[in-house]
């Protein structure tokens, strides 16, 4: 490659909406979505949703929002092509681990300050979202060392 052809290169501006029409694209196919039935999902004529995926026009505003609200799309990537950095949350993890926690807080008869118990149920679920389980022997030693 010439120093001309890539000086042309560098200096070309990013097409933004290709881009952005691209990521669309590539979400909806991982969807298993025709454009029909996306257009239809998000509200919007068929020809207007193909202009959003040409990069002919940019998509509102509101579409995203349905587009994230119905199938759980990540707008990072979609808007910056960059992921998210927030972690999915698993509620129904915390709950049972919640529920299990204070079983064992009223079986022991053990009394903890609501921040004691708050911060046990956050340590013990950012350790959950990083993929190292904490087993309820090591939770129990926890609540040993902050029992009042």
């Amino acid at each position: 490659m010439t120093s001309d052809s890539m000086a042309r290169i560098v200096s070309r501006p990013y097409d933004y909406l290709s881009a952005l029409g691209a990521r669309i694209a590539i979400a909806r196919n991982e969807l298993g979505l025709s454009q029909a039935k996306m257009s239809e999902a998000l509200g919007m004529s068929l020809r207007a949703y193909q202009s959003y995926e040409l990069g002919k026009r940019s998509i509102p505003v509101e579409a995203l929002v349905e587009l994230h609200r119905k199938y759980d799309v990540d707008l990072n990537w979609i808007l910056l092509g960059v992921e998210a950095v927030r972690m999915k949350h698993d509620l129904a993890a915390l709950e049972a681990f919640e529920i299990a926690l204070d079983k064992h807080l009223s079986e022991s008869g053990t009394k903890l300050r609501s921040e004691k118990r708050g911060a046990i149920a956050a340590r013990w679920y950012r350790s959950f979202l990083e993929g190292k389980e904490i087993a309820m022997d090591d939770v129990h030693t926890w609540i040993e060392l902050l029992r009042e």
